[in-house]
């Protein structure tokens, strides 16, 4: 029998790795931050000075990361980051969560980590825009997709959902946030889109 292969995806500062980080200690699993990944083995090929991020080679991390997947055998191996979609394929994942978090919470856990304003506003349209989500459902198939929102939740929350719907005691859905209607809905619209 071969692990499940759990990608955690979302915008920068949603939970990210600290739900894959806890949900690999409780599974027993093989944990893979993609960028703490590429750093290591040396699959960066340059950096986005305007963005402040790192350019990988996604071939070679995609080629990588089949690598890991094969050799755990029958362990789980959790993937977490932003750019999975594009590097974990379909044929691999088994169970994709896609990680958001309300704009309002989420430019403040944000300006704590001390983001740049243009790479601030950038990630909270692409929150609000759900760029992750579009990522996910151009990559995987759609019933290995679950949407969670994590606003407010502990992580011990979180991951808790998270087995349930591995288990299939939780039913995944997508669909479950609308921060443009909300935000909207509260004037606060034009405050978010300051790219």
């Amino acid at each position: 029998m071969v692990g499940r292969v759990i990608v955690i995806t979302g915008t920068p500062s949603v939970g990210k790795t600290t739900v894959a980080r806890l949900l690999s200690l409780r599974l027993n699993a093989v944990y893979v931050n993609l960028t703490e990944f590429a750093v290591r083995e040396n699959l960066v090929v340059g950096k986005d000075e305007a963005r402040g991020s790192l350019i990988v080679d996604e071939g070679s991390v995609s080629a990588r990361i089949r690598e890991i997947v094969n050799s755990a055998g029958e362990k789980d191996v959790i993937i977490d980051g932003h750019y999975a979609p594009s590097v974990v394929p379909n044929e691999v994942a088994t169970h994709v969560f896609v990680l958001r978090r309300d704009p309002e919470e989420l430019q403040k856990l944000m300006r704590k980590a001390g983001f740049s304003d243009k790479k601030l506003w950038e990630n909270l349209a692409a929150e609000i825009l759900d760029v992750c989500l579009v990522d996910a459902l151009n990559a995987y198939d759609k019933e290995k997709i679950c949407e969670l929102d994590v606003s407010g939740k502990d992580v011990e929350v979180v991951v808790a959902e998270i087995l349930e719907a591995i288990k299939g005691l939780r039913k995944c859905r997508m669909g479950v946030v609308d921060w443009l209607g909300k935000l909207e809905m509260k004037g606060k619209l034009d405050e978010f889109f300051k790219i």
